[in-house]
């Protein structure tokens, strides 16, 4: 089932996703990496800093490996902001995602088998 596909590893905070991600990635039967996680905003600049810290480890693990993975860490002003944007009225960011994670694969396999066409 697709489900047995899915390997959950949880780590620490969204600071700590890139390494988790790159180490993922580097694993020759992993086909792909999401991210998820929750930056929320405080009354320091902390947030600016783990959130831009996360986004760009988050990139660079999929171009170092090749892969998508992809970025599904919230960053609101509030806890309710982010569990609205995590399956509530907003939508499921998570789930977004996934399904970007799947149709890089299908991108990534179209390019790799058949190339670019002009």
């Amino acid at each position: 089932t697709p489900e047995s596909q899915i390997e959950t590893i949880w780590v620490p905070g969204s600071f700590e996703l890139p390494l988790a991600a790159s180490a993922a990635a580097a694993q020759f039967d992993v086909s792909a990496v999401i991210c998820l996680g929750a930056v929320i905003r405080g009354d320091t600049p902390h947030f600016e800093y783990v959130s831009q810290a996360a986004a760009m480890g988050i990139l660079r693990a999929g171009l170092d490996h090749d892969k998508p993975v992809t970025f599904g860490v919230l960053t609101t002003d509030t806890p309710e902001q982010a569990f609205e944007r995590a399956g509530g009225r907003v939508g499921n960011k998570g789930a977004d995602a996934a399904n970007a994670a799947l149709d890089m694969i299908n991108v990534l396999d179209q390019i790799r088998s058949t190339g670019l066409s002009s």
